[in-house]
């Protein structure tokens, strides 16, 4: 099966962006979007072959989730069922027979950290929730994760350092959900392998590939072994994010 996530920094934007054509080129069986930054109705976009869900924030042009898939749930969960984290748009649970999808828009920390206390609380209540999923059958975790884990992950880490998204604070609740129970499928696969999946739109950041890979698939230990190949499309432009993706047997 084949798994894709993209940060497309508005969906109405990215749609005139080369959105579709990429969409349609890679045929997944699920394509994870966040930053849709749109509310329902706000933007058409036919896909026969697929269910779409979509989750919006209640503040209009902000956030919000969606997933395309081929294959039809269980059943769809919106949010994590905590009030505080709920209305943001920013998490879409797909439960299957055999394992979970999680896509998930996590929230950004902010300039002078201003938002990093709730980031925290975001970071230990979605831990939690997909422990309680991994109890019952695996999860594949996607989306804008908001973190560089590792020095690896960013092209400056020294200059970056408590900067949001690479906070020590960011990075150890990152290995916490590792520690969980859970496996970052790139690294994974690719323990040495230098890529980005975001760039700043200032100083000509991509031009000069000078990035971030803020953007994953998380799935549980028990699904690592099933991972066949994980992909960063750093060739793919429309938003300030590229996509990513994996290729798994499940």
């Amino acid at each position: 099966m084949k798994f894709i996530s993209w940060n497309v920094n508005g969906f109405r934007a990215c749609l005139n962006k080369g959105f579709e054509e990429f969409f349609k080129s890679e045929d997944a069986d699920f394509f994870c979007i966040q930053e849709t930054k749109m509310q329902p109705g706000q933007a058409e976009f036919n896909t026969p072959e697929y269910h779409q869900y979509w989750y919006s924030a209640e503040k209009k042009g902000y956030s919000g989730t969606a997933i395309f898939t081929k294959h039809e749930p269980i059943s769809v969960t919106y949010g994590l069922g905590i009030d505080e984290h709920d209305h943001e748009g920013r998490a879409i649970t797909l439960e299957y027979e055999k394992f979970y999808l999680l896509c998930v828009y996590t929230p950004n920390s902010q300039r002078e950290l201003t938002r990093l206390d709730y980031r925290m609380n975001w970071e230990d209540a979605l831990r939690e929730y997909m422990q309680k999923l991994d109890s019952k059958k695996p999860v594949i975790y996607c989306g804008d994760l908001n973190v560089a884990h590792q020095e690896i992950d960013l092209k400056n880490p020294k200059t970056n350092h408590q900067s949001a998204g690479f906070t020590d604070e960011e990075r150890n609740k990152f290995t916490e959900l590792l520690n969980a129970g859970f496996t970052d499928s790139f690294r994974y696969l690719y323990p040495d392998k230098i890529e980005y999946s975001w760039w700043s739109y200032m100083f000509h950041a991509r031009e000069k590939n000078v990035g971030w890979r803020i953007d994953y698939f998380v799935v549980s230990n028990r699904l690592a072994e099933s991972l066949k190949e994980s992909r960063i499309y750093t060739e793919i432009i429309g938003s300030d994010h590229c996509p990513v993706g994996i290729d798994i047997n499940i």
